[in-house]
């Protein structure tokens, strides 16, 4: 009998989830599909696989089955999974939490620039985590040593605005499957260098590690490399040599917004790995350079924030909208270059 097992592993967008993709030998005897999954992906245990079923993350033939489902011949199955948990005590730490909604399934915080969301290398105290751990202590999956408890997507560091939190492992699970199917409604806000040429449009180009330097990102536009990655973008507000615009998210990789948004030439405004820290766009008058300057030590950051996020209610599958207003930096900023275009002439000789 031919051979005939086809597998592939991805790892999440956000690196919070496995994604894995099995096609069933056509020869193969009928078991149960929890049963399988154990034999063919390595560290599955069955409360994982459990766990994705209960979420309805286990899909046969792009339909939700139960742990109990007999696979059959040439069944193409998909599942996502929480990560195993990690080697790594999460320490409780009082941190200010800005809740916009919270109920027995999950949270919702508007992230302020400057939190880390989960330890990591460099950053094993003081994120959004330890803060989580702390003011949701009585949870279950709070009292685990996974680094990413409720994690079902992530922003910068730098980068501000909603994040939701999940307060079960079944809400977990649910709105993970949101994200991995891009069901889920995300809208950010930045502040871009230069005037774009078109009103609305949509950037297209694979993102991966740059050869050059691992730790920043770059478009390949022939599609042999990266990830495939979409941002639709519309202009808000023409302010002279910078444009507030809003992008929203088609896929969710690493970076997206801000490398989309250099490959285009309209690099964010200070943001300093891909470029935006430095006077892009103006004249040469020391009056506008000081200016500049100004405000970028006013927004000390990339000038992108999370304004909108909406998904189902992984409950009761309500439709979930938040929106949060742009953060004290950015209202600075964006108020100064208003300003700057009705008294542009005091500024420059134009």
């Amino acid at each position: 009998m031919q051979e005939f097992f086809e597998e592939t592993e991805e790892q999440d967008e956000n690196g919070l989830f496995e994604h894995f993709r099995l096609v069933v030998d056509p020869g193969q005897t009928s078991v149960r599909i929890d049963k399988y999954i154990a034999n063919h992906i390595d560290k599955a245990s069955r409360s994982r696989i459990q766990a994705a079923a209960e979420a309805g993350n286990i899909l046969v033939n792009d339909k939700p089955v139960k742990a109990n489902y007999k696979i059959k011949p040439d069944d193409i199955i998909v599942i996502v999974m929480d990560y195993p948990k990690r080697e790594l005590k999460i320490i409780p730490e009082e941190i200010p939490l800005d809740i916009i909604f919270e109920d027995a399934d999950l949270l919702v915080i508007n992230k302020p620039p400057g939190l880390v969301v989960h330890p990591g290398h460099g950053n094993y105290t003081g994120t959004l985590v330890n803060g989580l751990a702390w003011y949701l202590q009585d949870l279950p999956m709070f009292h685990s040593e996974d680094p990413r408890p409720g994690l079902v997507h992530r922003i910068d560091k730098d980068t501000s605005g909603v994040l939701v939190v999940a307060k079960t492992e079944q809400a977990k699970n649910n709105l993970a499957l949101q994200f991995f199917e891009k069901t889920s409604c995300r809208r950010y806000v930045a502040l871009v260098w230069g005037n774009l040429k078109e009103q609305e449009g949509t950037i297209v180009g694979n993102i991966g590690r740059s050869p050059s330097n691992r730790q920043v990102f770059t478009v390949f536009p022939d599609g042999e490399h990266g990830k495939s990655a979409i941002t639709h973008y519309k202009v808000l507000e023409q302010l002279g040599y910078v444009n507030l615009v809003e992008c929203r998210l088609e896929t969710g990789r690493t970076h997206q917004i801000r490398v989309h948004m250099k490959y285009i030439g309209h690099p964010l405004f200070n943001d300093s790995t891909y470029g935006g820290d430095e006077i892009l766009r103006g004249t040469t008058y020391t009056k506008y350079k000081q200016f500049v300057q100004n405000c970028f030590k006013i927004l000390p950051r990339q000038a992108l924030h999370a304004k909108t996020l909406g998904f189902k209610h992984p409950a009761t599958g309500e439709n979930m909208l938040f929106d949060s207003e742009l953060p004290d930096d950015m209202k600075t900023v964006t108020g100064k270059w208003r300003n700057y275009i009705a008294n542009r002439g005091e500024l420059e000789e134009i």
